[in-house]
């Protein structure tokens, strides 16, 4: 049956040009769920779920055991991965891939660059920033890192700093930019629906519709349910912490099941409901609210202290990062696996199982970037984002602590990781008012991190649906708040150690996917690169030759003019010499025909007035000499009076005749 070839949503991928079977269009269409990816992962997660309810120890005995194994045989290959994704990260980035835009060539960006800013600031934020911001900095100079318990005061303290920065910083913004990539670059720029599995199609090819594609998805969806519950268990326990702090008692086991069950009912009214709208709102409020918590902080508190701290910290971290991103602590034996194990190993983990969730979500909204800008933007304003938050939250804690002798860590050296934020704001002006905020927050948090979260496993579940069923959505928040309640049963007081062993182990498989995203990305840009450099070239070509034919033209164009220039001046010299050879032949021959004419005319003058002398003189007979005599006084006589007109002019000698007239 044709499908309608209608323009896809605002944030949805255009199909229309992708490689997707009519049928695939259709159930994303209407978010049919893909049985191939949903009963899996449903399986795995109900046998879970009943292995730790019916046998709590044996279940833990496992955990633990498991562990321990993970730390021991697969720390140094999480620390080693993440490392790598952070230098492939910047690599793509900053290479000439980075040209290479998310989306078609002429796309422009979906979002202005300030919006686009806002979400990657959204994503950065989460109930793990409000949980960890005062705790963490706090906890690692009460309990420094091996290696670093010997030196001074102030020199823990900033080592603290910068090994919070080191977990919040560019390392976990690199795994979501691998993911994240992946992600966009098969949505955008294929036409492919937003799911993981298609995130492998330069790689894998069509095996991505088969089996393979399906062992993706559900090792994605499972996952990234386990980073949800993650979340969904830490805000739990600091809301039950804030409820105490501020008179409402909230101790005990009952109080956190409690809590996760009426947060999950208010997440399954707002996905039952589809208040999209309102959750929109609720999530920018409160990020506003995080703001106001952190400003008044900032200012309440030691503000030029935490200023100053926010730089030397940056410094700290920047000068140190190599040796602290490749840090394995294998010379300190079980102290240093245990620390791995409950920070470094475990947030590597975490955000491992976090990175389909917070991948989606920078991939819907980046159409349009090039890559650079994509690297550069997710790896930068996130982890800015989250360095300020952890000066001023575990800025504040650190100088109460070592400067005002606050006491906030106990006096057996350790620090309350659910209560520390708490006690850090009853320190400050408005405290009260302070922690029924951070209440909020963390709430509203808990609420909106399992509603999308339930939207994305969803997704998942219907190979790349954006809009999933309801009912589907609505079984995964039910998965998501059993499996909570049930890794808090099995931990007891140790919860936190059993949530964070869970985030730990189901990362390993996951981790896997991201290597292959990793080649799968390298394989596709430069495949583009390649494809770009040829296009370059051959415009090169083609430039250089249509420049090399024009001045080829014209260097011809010259030659021939110069040489037809040549031809026609020298035929016009000839053509001159040869008229003007004419015209003094015609003058010459004319002035010498008309000369000859005088000539010839004179000539026979002469020789009538020669022949008329000669007759006169025949005729006459010899004179004396007295007749002689007589005749010449005659003459003179006649001289001397004027001619008469009768007296005949005597002929002139050759000398009087013009010389043009005498012959040579």
């Amino acid at each position: 049956m044709a499908t309608s070839q209608a323009a896809p949503p605002e944030d949805a991928p255009d199909l229309r040009k992708g490689d997707v079977s009519t049928e695939t269009k259709v159930n994303m269409r209407m978010g049919k769920l893909s049985p191939r990816v949903f009963w899996p992962a449903a399986i795995i997660m109900a046998i879970f779920i009943a292995l730790t309810l019916i046998f709590p120890n044996q279940s833990k005995a496992i955990i633990d055991a498991l562990q321990a194994d993970v730390i021991k045989y697969f720390g140094w290959y999480y620390v080693a991965l993440v490392g790598a994704l952070v230098i492939f990260a910047l690599y793509v980035g900053f290479s000439r891939m980075g040209d290479i835009k998310i989306g078609d060539d002429d796309d422009e960006p979906q979002y202005s660059f300030m919006t686009w800013f806002a979400f990657l600031f959204a994503a950065g934020m989460g109930i793990g920033l409000v949980f960890y911001g005062a705790t963490e900095p706090l906890t690692h100079f009460a309990s420094p890192r091996p290696g670093v318990e010997t030196g001074t005061t102030e020199r823990i303290a900033q080592a603290a700093m910068s090994q919070s920065f080191l977990h919040w910083g560019f390392h976990p913004w690199a795994i979501y930019v691998i993911v994240g990539l992946a992600i966009a670059y098969a949505t955008h720029r294929l036409k492919l629906p937003l799911s993981i599995r298609y995130s492998l199609k330069p790689f894998l090819g069509d095996r991505v519709k088969g089996a393979w594609g399906d062992v993706i998805d559900i090792i994605a969806l499972v996952g990234t349910l386990f980073g949800v519950i993650t979340s969904l268990g830490l805000g739990a326990m600091q809301i039950a912490a804030g409820m105490g702090y501020i008179n409402i008692p909230a101790d005990g086991m009952g109080w956190l099941i409690g809590i996760i069950i009426v947060l999950l009912g208010v997440t399954m009214v707002s996905v039952v409901t589809g208040l999209e709208k309102g959750m929109k709102i609720l999530s920018n409020g409160n990020l506003i609210l995080a703001a106001i918590v952190c400003l008044f902080v900032l200012f309440a508190g030691p503000t030029l202290f935490i200023f100053r701290e926010f730089i030397s910290s940056i410094g700290a971290y920047l000068q140190n990062i190599v040796s602290m991103t490749f840090e394995t602590l294998a010379l300190y034996g079980d102290e240093g696996e245990k620390f791995q194990s409950a920070w470094t190993t475990f947030y590597w983990g975490w955000w491992i199982s976090w990175s389909p969730f917070v991948g989606m979500f920078i991939a819907r909204v980046s159409r349009g970037r090039t890559v650079r800008e994509f690297v550069t933007g997710v790896l930068l304003v996130p982890a800015l984002t989250s360095f300020f938050w952890f000066s001023v939250l575990g800025g504040t804690a650190l100088h109460q602590q070592i400067f005002e002798g606050l006491g906030l860590v106990g006096e057996d050296g350790t620090v309350s990781a659910e209560s520390a934020l708490f006690e850090m704001f009853g320190n400050l002006p408005g405290g009260f008012a302070l922690s029924v905020g951070a209440v909020l927050l963390i709430t509203i948090f808990f609420v909106t991190s399992a509603d999308s979260g339930a939207l994305v496993l969803g997704m998942l579940s219907t190979n790349g649906s954006p809009e999933p069923k309801t009912w589907i959505r609505v079984f995964w928040v039910i998965v998501a708040g059993v499996t909570a309640i049930s890794l808090m049963l099995l931990g007891g007081d140790q919860a936190l150690s059993s949530i964070q062993t869970i985030a730990i182990l189901t990362a390993i498989p996951f981790s896997l996917v991201i290597i292959l995203m990793c080649i799968s990305i390298y394989k596709a840009l430069s495949y583009e690169h390649r494809l770009f450099v040829r296009a370059q070239r051959r415009n090169a070509r083609e430039e250089i030759a249509e420049e090399l034919h024009d001045q080829l033209g014209e260097r011809v164009n010259k030659i021939v003019n110069k040489r037809v220039n040549a031809r026609v001046e020298a035929a016009v010299d000839q053509a001159v010499e040869e008229a003007l050879e004419e015209a003094v032949e015609a003058r010459v021959e004319e002035a010498v025909a008309s000369s000859m004419d005088d000539v010839n005319m004179q000539l026979e003058a002469n020789t009538a007035a020669i022949a008329q002398i000669q007759a006169d003189t025949s005729s006459q007979r010899t004179l004396t000499a007295e007749e002689v005599e007589a005749d010449r006084l005659s003459k003179q006589n006649s001289a001397e009076t004027p001619s008469s007109p009768a007296t005949t002019t005597a002929p002139k000698k050759r000398g009087d005749i013009p010389w043009k007239f005498r012959k040579k």
